[in-house]
C-alpha cells in the first residue's frame, strides 16, 4: 500500500517498541547506505559494491538476512549492467546518492519509512564527447519496511519502489516476463500501429534538421531541464496515480513548449490533443493514446532505430512486450557518436543514455518517433 503523501516526517504511532529521533535517523542512514552501494556498483574503478556501506550496520538497526541476500543479488545485477554499459562505450567515473526521510509510520513491531533518493552519476571522461552531458541523475521514492525483534532491534525487511515505473539507473526491479509476440493490428481496424525500433548500434544515418522548422527544439530542451524534477503547477501531476505515472504528461508539455498546438475536442478521442491545468485529453497523458495521436496527425514519423533519435524526438518502451506501451521519454541530447540521451518523469530522470536503457532492459520493445 502506498504511503499517504501528507504524512508529517517523523510522525509515529507510540506503540512499543518506540522509535525515537535517533532510531529514525538510523533508518535514514541505512537507506542511504543501501542505495549508495547500488550506485557505486555502477561506477568504473570502484569496488563494485564488494566493500559495502551497509556492512557497517549491526545491532539496533540492520539488514535482515533476507534483505542482505536481496542486496547482494542487486549488486551483482548492477555490476553486470556496468559491464554491459562498458561494452557500449559508457562508463561512470563517480556517483553520489543522498537519501532523505520523508515520513515514518509505526504500528507495534512494524515500521514503514518513506524516503526520497537523489542520485547523480558522472560520465567518465573519454566515454562521452567533450561537449556531451557531464552527468545523469534521478530522484526516486521508496517505501522501506522494518520489523522489530523482541529486544527492540530493527531489521530492514523490504524495499518497494513507489514511483510508477522502474527506470532509475540503479534499480533492478525486473519487468514481467516477455510475452509471445502478437501480430500487429491493422491500421484499418482502429488506431495506427507504431513499428518497433531496432536497438542495434550504430544506426543508419537519419539526420534531423534542428533549426528553421515548425518547432523550437531548443525550447523543448530548456523546458525538460527546468521541470524534470520540478513539476510545473500549470499541469496536474500524475506521478503515483497508478495509471502509468506522469511520463507522457511531461513529454506532451515538452512538445507543447516547443510549438505543438492544441487540437480541441473530446478527451477520449485519440485524434485530439490538449492539456491544461483543468483538463487533458487521453492523448496528452496516455502512453498509447499519445502514439495514436502523434501518428494519425502526421506530427511524427517512426524511426527505424532508437539510436536515430535526436533532440525533441520521443522514445517509448513496452517492457513486457504485450503490445501495450508502458513509458514515454523525450530526447534532450545527442552526442557526436550517435547516442541519444533522454529525460523523463516517473522516475524523474535527466540525460540518461539510450545505451543505458538498452543495457538495463534488453528484452523490452522500443518505439522511436521523429518530431
Amino acid at each position: 500500500m502506498a504511503l499517504i503523501p501528507n504524512w508529517s516526517a517523523g510522525a509515529a504511532v507510540t506503540n512499543d517498541p518506540t522509535v525515537d529521533a535517533a532510531t529514525k535517523a538510523t533508518f535514514q542512514k541505512l537507506a542511504d547506505a543501501v542505495f549508495t552501494d547500488r550506485t557505486q556498483a555502477l561506477v568504473d574503478g570502484s569496488t563494485g559494491g564488494r566493500t559495502q556501506h551497509t556492512k557497517g550496520f549491526h545491532g539496533s538497526v540492520r539488514l535482515s538476512g533476507g534483505q542482505s541476500r536481496e542486496q547482494s543479488f542487486a549488486l551483482g545485477q548492477l555490476r553486470a549492467r556496468k559491464d554491459r554499459l562498458a561494452e557500449l562505450g559508457e562508463k561512470y567515473s563517480a556517483g553520489k546518492t543522498t537519501v532523505t526521510l520523508d515520513a515514518t509510520e509505526v504500528h507495534g513491531h512494524s515500521a514503514k519509512v518513506a524516503v526520497t533518493e537523489t542520485t547523480s552519476l558522472t560520465y567518465k571522461p573519454g566515454t562521452t564527447p567533450a561537449k556531451g552531458p557531464k552527468t545523469t541523475g534521478f530522484q526516486a521514492h521508496h517505501e522501506l519496511t522494518f520489523q522489530a525483534g523482541r529486544d527492540g532491534d530493527w531489521q530492514l525487511t523490504g524495499i518497494k519502489d513507489t514511483d510508477d515505473g522502474y527506470l532509475a539507473v540503479n534499480q533492478v526491479a525486473t519487468p514481467a516476463a516477455p510475452k509471445d509476440d502478437k501480430p500487429a493490428a491493422s491500421s484499418d481496424d482502429g488506431p495506427p500501429t507504431a513499428p518497433r525500433a531496432a536497438t542495434s548500434y550504430p544506426a543508419p544515418a537519419n539526420p534531423k534538421k534542428l533549426t528553421g522548422g515548425a518547432y523550437d527544439y531548443k525550447a523543448m530542451v530548456a523546458y525538460a531541464q527546468k521541470y524534470w524534477n520540478h513539476y510545473n503547477t500549470a499541469y496536474p501531476n500524475y506521478n503515483n496515480e497508478g495509471a502509468g505515472g506522469d511520463c507522457t504528461n511531461f513529454v506532451s508539455q515538452v512538445l507543447k513548449a516547443g510549438g505543438w498546438k492544441h487540437v480541441p475536442g473530446y478527451t477520449d478521442d485519440y485524434t485530439k490533443w490538449f492539456g491544461t491545468a483543468d483538463i487533458q485529453s487521453d492523448s496528452f497523458v496516455g502512453v498509447n493514446e499519445f502514439s495514436w495521436f502523434a501518428l494519425s496527425s502526421k506530427r511524427v514519423t517512426p524511426l527505424a532505430n532508437v539510436y536515430q533519435a535526436d533532440i525533441g524526438d520521443v522514445i517509448q518502451m513496452d517492457f513486457n512486450r504485450d503490445g501495450s506501451k508502458d513509458h514515454s521519454m523525450v530526447v534532450t541530447y545527442r552526442d557526436s557518436s550517435g547516442v541519444p540521451y533522454v529525460t523523463y518523469h516517473s522516475t524523474n530522470t535527466y540525460n540518461r543514455s539510450v545505451a543505458s536503457l538498452v543495457a538495463s532492459y534488453p528484452t523490452a520493445y522500443y518505439y522511436a518517433y521523429r518530431t
